[in-house]
């Protein structure tokens, strides 16, 4: 009797034993498995995370060649409008005001050039570049107008930056659709107010005014115009994307109807860009 009771115990124990070393081999597996999923998760998150920014980093490039084309994309317009310049001199046979105007030019190109690549150049830069293109213009034009820039003195233009070239198109837009068509000669301002965290830049023209001017455009003038707004629109667009700035503007005829009255708002940075 106690044989057979300790043959069925040691059957018993060995049972639990085969019961336990089952459970033992589950749960390893459980763990092993538990292990390469959450290390499989792991890896997914690292790839994502990879692939995330990967693709910033591809738009973020894209946004910064987009907006590189653009600024380029206004140089073939002021080229031929140069080129024409010129050729009024030499018709007129006025080789000095041609020498003249072609020495101004190269200075401006060289110095344009050397800033293409820049999304954000100094104040005090940015100023030279628009009062050479302002000179060319007006020896172009030197009997429709004159102009001043004016910098606000608590601005340091050596160490603010701003977005290159964004106000050109319109001082030309002044000049090409309102004061060139006036009858006496007329006065352009260009004027960089300190605005606290920003910088207001503001151009004023007593030219013909944005009515009378889009009334006397011919349609390729108007297409041009058009194009070169929204070539200004987007380049903002695409700066306050990638600097994270608030550059905006507005265009409207000046209060008193002659003129018109144009208002960027820059960021006030010191980036280097």
């Amino acid at each position: 009797m106690d044989a057979k009771i300790f043959e069925v115990t040691e059957s018993r124990i060995r049972q639990l034993e085969t019961e336990r070393a089952l459970k033992d081999e589950l749960i390893d597996k459980t763990s092993t498995f538990n292990f390469i999923l959450i290390g499989s998760v792991l890896l997914l998150i690292v790839l994502m995370g990879l692939l995330t920014k990967t693709v910033i980093s591809v738009r973020q490039r894209n946004k910064r060649i987009a907006l590189q084309s653009l600024r380029r994309e206004m140089n073939p317009h002021f080229i031929f409008n140069s080129l024409n310049s010129v050729n009024h001199f030499i018709a007129e046979n006025n080789e000095r005001e041609a020498n003249k105007y072609l020495t101004s030019y190269s200075a401006l190109m060289r110095n344009m050039m050397e800033s293409s690549n820049k999304d954000f150049v100094s104040l005090a830069n940015e100023i030279e570049q628009l009062r050479k293109y302002l000179s060319l213009e007006h020896l172009r034009f030197k009997d429709k107008f004159d102009f001043e820039i004016h910098v606000d003195e608590s601005l340091d233009p050596e160490v603010v930056q701003v977005p290159n070239m964004l106000l050109q198109p319109h001082l030309e837009n002044a000049i090409w659709h309102g004061l060139r068509y006036r009858e006496s000669k007329g006065m352009l301002r260009l004027s960089f107010e300190d605005n606290g965290s920003s910088i207001r830049a503001i151009i004023t023209d007593n030219g013909i005014g944005m009515a009378q001017s889009q009334a006397l455009k011919t349609q390729n003038q108007r297409v041009h115009q058009s194009r070169g707004l929204g070539n200004v629109a987007e380049r903002i667009r695409l700066l306050n994307q990638l600097f994270g700035t608030h550059i905006a503007y507005s265009i409207a005829d000046n209060p008193d109807g002659s003129g018109t009255r144009v208002e960027v708002l820059l960021a006030k940075s010191t980036r280097n860009a």
